[in-house]
């Protein structure tokens, strides 16, 4: 079969609910059989494990493994929507004894993790029950934490300290920051023919997977089509008053190697409600007002391409439409294929 017509290796990364909005979408393209479409055949997904908050925290903390709630909601993502196992996944304890909290999921994770002694084979297992449609793998099997320099100078340990100091971060980085990736990881990027890198929150999401080490490097070297996916929102804690501009120029800090073949950048305006709530939290729209295409262009390559539509979905939430974004991801490697790129 020839390559433009065989399915797609894809490779996802990023972490939270942006990660698992993109999977949702992903996988009903897995094995898809549409004329004039591109399908995948193999869909992957990179995971931070930094996470040290909630459930996952206690976790940790508790059984010294790493954070299942990541993991598990792109487990959920990639599940048949029908199945009873992914509802089951979903559930969360309620009441305050020490069961309160947990989701069911992250218990099942945690219980087939001690059965097995592998953290990464309870994730394939888990995935193998609930008939994803795609492969995850963490980011490192190492027990890494976040630590960030503020701009005062403060060094903060921690994914939940981090987004909860609200002060401007001068550096990130991982401890201990000789921290290997899977081996499924590299051989997942190097066979890619797309990379998506998020959306997802910048600092504690996205970031936590390029610093592992060589994890940048071999995205860099990789032929796929590299798309950037810009969030919709800032994230009060981690990106105020970031704009899509700001957040490529970050990327580009921490992971030079990495050129974007296209950004993808949602151009419809929240409603005025929506706008109002999301204030109340320090939250502002993105990419609207203060990123012109040729703002955004001017961080990046001449060959790369900013794409803009309309993302949302509907509803009281700011969220991408999963499978819209989706179609507009495929969009770009259809495009990527049939022609040259031409300058944002």
């Amino acid at each position: 079969m020839s390559k433009e017509n065989r399915g797609l290796n894809f490779v996802a990364l990023g972490g939270g609910t942006g990660l698992s909005t993109l999977l949702s979408g992903l996988k009903c393209l897995v094995g898809a059989d549409e004329p004039d479409s591109l399908s995948i055949e193999n869909l992957s997904a990179i995971v931070t494990v930094s996470d040290d908050g909630g459930s996952s925290g206690r976790l940790r903390e508790e059984l010294q493994m790493l954070p299942p709630g990541d993991i598990r909601n792109c487990m959920i993502a990639l599940s048949e929507d029908s199945n009873l196992l992914s509802r089951l996944f979903r559930y969360r304890f309620r009441g305050k004894g020490e069961l309160g909290g947990h989701s069911f999921g992250n218990l099942f994770l945690a219980a087939l993790t001690e059965v097995t002694g592998d953290f990464t084979e309870a994730v394939r297992l888990s995935s193998e029950v609930l008939a994803s449609k795609g492969h995850i793998y963490p980011a490192t099997i190492s027990d890494v934490r976040l630590v960030a320099e503020l701009e005062d100078g403060t060094v903060v340990r921690g994914e939940t300290q981090i987004s909860a100091s609200r002060a401007a971060i001068h550096h990130l980085r991982l401890e201990p920051e000789q921290c290997l990736p899977l081996p499924e990881v590299l051989k997942a990027i190097r066979a890619a023919d797309v990379i998506t890198v998020g959306p997802g929150s910048l600092y504690t999401s996205i970031l936590p997977n390029l610093l592992v080490a060589r994890v940048s490097g071999a995205i860099g070297e990789s032929r796929a089509t590299k798309i950037f996916i810009c969030n919709l929102m800032t994230q009060p804690g981690e990106t105020d008053n970031y704009s899509a501009r700001q957040h490529l120029e970050t990327i580009k800090t921490y992971a030079p190697e990495i050129h974007f073949d296209f950004v993808i950048v949602n151009d419809r305006r929240i409603t005025t409600e929506q706008a109002e709530r999301y204030a109340l939290e320090g939250a502002y729209q993105i990419g609207i007002d203060d990123d012109s295409v040729d703002s955004i262009a001017s961080v990046l390559d001449q060959t790369t391409v900013v794409i803009r539509a309309n993302l949302l979905e509907e509803g009281e939430k700011v969220r991408h439409d999963s499978a819209v974004l989706a179609r507009v991801v495929l969009t770009c490697r259809q495009q990527a294929f049939s022609q040259p790129a031409v300058p944002a």
